[in-house]
């Protein structure tokens, strides 16, 4: 069995949860590996559709161990509200297959009160778009070291204590530079106790249990995407955790050593969710087709995705940047009926052709995409199940995307079903 890491090769939303799903046959456990709820993990399966912030998206195979690494940010009242709809649409969401890292950090009600106080305190230029999850904060307080972690919700002084600590900081914040009323400690604390103690059952070495389930394969399961990456995305618009391939060891804890195969999941377009530069974006014709084809709304927040042509520049920074093996490509279903599609191959920047991003901080928002043009299909393929049923025009696209990338493309999702997938 081999040990895999699924990331996100573009902005997020490329549909990892579906190849997670589908790939979570292969292994004993899913671990994530980063993030917090801002991720949306989207399954449908015999025509039933479940979306996912935190729990594992291996959660709907019954005989898989999931586990939430010390990588990954909590919100255990979200933790709570997701086992509650699985459990209530019959999925097992027992302690004895799930497990959260004793060293995760818990998002607090003062986390998610300062996202969403100093993204409104922003002009509109300066708004970064977050989802207003306390996502940022909560690794802000974990890198300062006064984070509440996982292991603190089973002692209860303890947790009393660390947020009365906390509060003198945040509510300074709040009250004197936000103009927002001061938070209670006590209030916090009694909304989180009952909170607390379901977790308490969940909670165990997460380090451990992949050690255990190695042999029988280990996949590793990251959020957003790589240009969302606190250092190698589009800073400042990023997420505030690592997405990159690197960071399945440290956000997991286990060796490098461990992993097999790098999964990279991409859109056969590009989407994004909020601000930040998007070189090859269409604000109408294709777009919108691409918006409407692929209902592009985001499953965390609803918010109407961003649509413009595949981008292989972006991608060929992710390829150097995770070393990925092979490619799993989603959504080629969208682009049919689509007359001609274009690749972006290169980038015009300051009187030069680039083949990769520009390193200084927002300059990809002053690139000019350079575009090859390829014919596009009629007809939906998203009944074709074998990889000699796709139109030629269609297996030209994918073939292009492998020379250009040098990376072969092993999956192909021309639906959101976990059946509508054709496997090379």
């Amino acid at each position: 069995m081999a040990n895999i890491i699924v990331m996100g090769a573009q902005w997020g939303d490329e549909g990892k949860g579906k190849i997670v799903d589908l790939l979570t046959t292969e292994v004993g456990a899913i671990a994530r590996f980063q993030g917090g709820n801002n991720a949306g993990h989207t399954l449908v399966v015999g025509g039933r559709k479940t979306i996912l912030h935190l729990i594992p998206s291996g959660i709907l195979h019954q005989d898989k161990l999931c586990l939430i690494g010390n990588g990954v940010v909590l919100d255990p009242f979200v933790f709570c509200q997701e086992l509650d709809r699985l459990a209530a649409a019959g999925v097992d969401v027992s302690p004895s297959r799930l497990l959260i890292s004793k060293k995760t950090h818990i998002i607090m009600p003062y986390h998610r009160a300062i996202d969403a106080a100093r993204e409104q305190f922003k002009s509109g230029s300066e708004k970064i778009g977050t989802t207003g999850r306390g996502i940022g904060p909560c690794y802000e307080d974990k890198a300062a070291r006064i984070g509440i972690r996982a292991a603190d919700l089973a002692d209860e002084a303890l947790l009393r204590r660390k947020i009365e600590n906390a509060l003198v900081e945040k509510n300074a914040l709040l009250h004197g530079l936000y103009g927002q009323e001061p938070l209670s400690a006590e209030n916090i604390f009694a909304e989180l106790l009952p909170v607390a103690r379901r977790l308490t059952s969940y909670l165990g070495d997460v380090s451990a249990a992949i050690q255990a389930h190695q042999d029988r394969g280990v996949l590793f399961e990251g959020a957003q995407g790589t240009h969302l990456d606190i250092d190698h995305g589009t800073y400042p618009f990023v997420t505030s955790s690592n997405t990159v391939a690197g960071s399945a060891s440290a956000g997991a804890g286990c060796t490098p050593r461990l992993f097999d195969r790098v999964v990279a999941i991409v859109k056969a377009y590009t989407t994004r969710v909020g601000a930040g530069p998007f070189p090859t974006e269409l604000s109408d014709g294709p777009g919108e087709y691409m918006q409407k084809q692929g209902a592009e709304f985001g499953a965390t927040t609803g918010r109407p995705r961003r649509c413009g042509w595949l981008d292989l520049v972006v991608l060929r920074e992710s390829r150097r940047l995770n070393g990925p093996t092979e490619i799993a490509l989603t959504k080629l279903d969208v682009l049919g009926g689509l007359d001609e599609l274009r690749l972006c191959v290169a980038y015009h920047y300051k009187g030069a052709e680039l083949a990769y991003p520009p390193q200084e901080e927002n300059a990809m928002a002053h690139v000019e995409p350079v575009y090859e043009t390829m014919p596009g299909w009629t007809g939906d393929i998203s009944g074709c199940r074998a990889y000699g049923d796709l139109p030629q025009a269609a297996r030209d696209y994918i073939g292009r995307i492998e020379e250009l990338l040098g990376i072969p493309v092993r999956i192909v999702s021309v639906g959101p079903d976990r059946d509508q997938t054709i496997l090379r």
